[in-house]
């Protein structure tokens, strides 16, 4: 079967320009790389060719080396609404950039959940762009890997999900997280009882 000419595989040794190339229509990219660079660099990428856009960014939680770049994002003038879906253990560790994001974006800009995805959506009235995969926020040393797409049924699946994310309390239990989460829709809570208590693994 003949490939599309917009889709390609690459194993990365240089920039997200050089390796993922021009962010086109119906463009579909699958990246190794060995941590040269990291999932914020291919959204900095990403916006030089969308430009002014709205991004949504799913993440375990927010380093410190990468509190800077966000706040370049929370600050940039091609950036017009953006929501952060943050695990609910990483949220405590982000206390730097909620309030930053908050300002910037409004109190519902900020999801919590159990998410341990690593997701961005960049979409305007042009491009729908959607990257995935093992990379965070931070460089890693390490292989990762990264699929972005443009135009396809991922982007809008998860949107929907987005969409269904509830906003909750500045004080939330963790009752509230697992609703979030929608835990129950995938596991009886009777069945979950069994990890009550374990620890759960942190980097």
């Amino acid at each position: 079967m003949k490939r599309k000419a917009n889709t390609k595989a690459v194993e990365s040794f240089r920039t997200p320009a050089e390796d993922i190339g021009p962010i086109e229509p119906g463009m579909s990219v699958f990246c190794i790389t060995r941590g040269q660079w990291s999932m914020i660099d291919a959204v900095l990428h990403t916006l030089e060719y969308v430009h002014a856009a709205n991004l949504s960014i799913w993440t375990w939680h927010v380093a410190v080396s990468n509190v800077d770049v966000l706040q370049t994002l929370i600050c940039s003038n091609r950036v017009e609404h953006a929501t952060l879906i943050l695990d609910n253990t990483g949220d405590s560790r982000n206390n730097a950039t909620r309030p930053l994001w908050r300002e910037r974006f409004g109190n519902n800009s900020v999801r919590i959940c159990h998410n341990h995805a690593k997701m961005v959506r960049v979409w305007n009235d042009k491009f729908r762009v959607l990257l995935r995969g093992s990379c965070n926020m931070n460089r890693n040393p390490r292989f990762e890997q990264l699929d972005i797409t443009e135009g396809d049924e991922s982007f809008d699946l998860v949107a929907q999900i987005e969409a269904e994310l509830p906003i909750l309390p500045p004080k939330y239990s963790h009752a509230e997280v697992d609703r979030a989460t929608g835990v129950g829709r995938a596991w009886e809570y009777n069945q979950l009882e069994m990890f009550r208590g374990l620890k759960k693994w942190q980097k």
